[in-house]
């Protein structure tokens, strides 16, 4: 048996493997129940401490992924964001 030959019977048995897989229904998870189910209050409202300065100063607030926010004015038509 050649070596694509037998990538091949891998590439067939992992497929057949999962076809059967697919047929059958998932397993049940099981979830644990809290002793007591207390009513849970619904989550506060987040406050305006967070985005303040955004929401005042007319900027778009865009933040990068090192935390940067943008300056362009909010709702700009740019594609691209200008961050200081």
């Amino acid at each position: 048996m050649s070596k694509m030959d037998a990538v091949r019977a891998m590439r067939e048995a992992r497929y057949a493997e999962a076809q059967a897989r697919a047929g059958r229904p998932a397993p049940a998870a099981k979830r644990a129940k809290p002793a007591s189910a207390a009513p849970v209050a619904p989550a506060a409202a987040p406050t305006q401490d967070d985005g303040a300065a955004d929401d005042t100063d007319g900027l778009c607030g865009h933040r990068n992924m090192s935390g940067r926010t943008c300056t362009r004015e909010r709702g700009h038509a740019a594609k691209s964001h200008r961050y200081s």
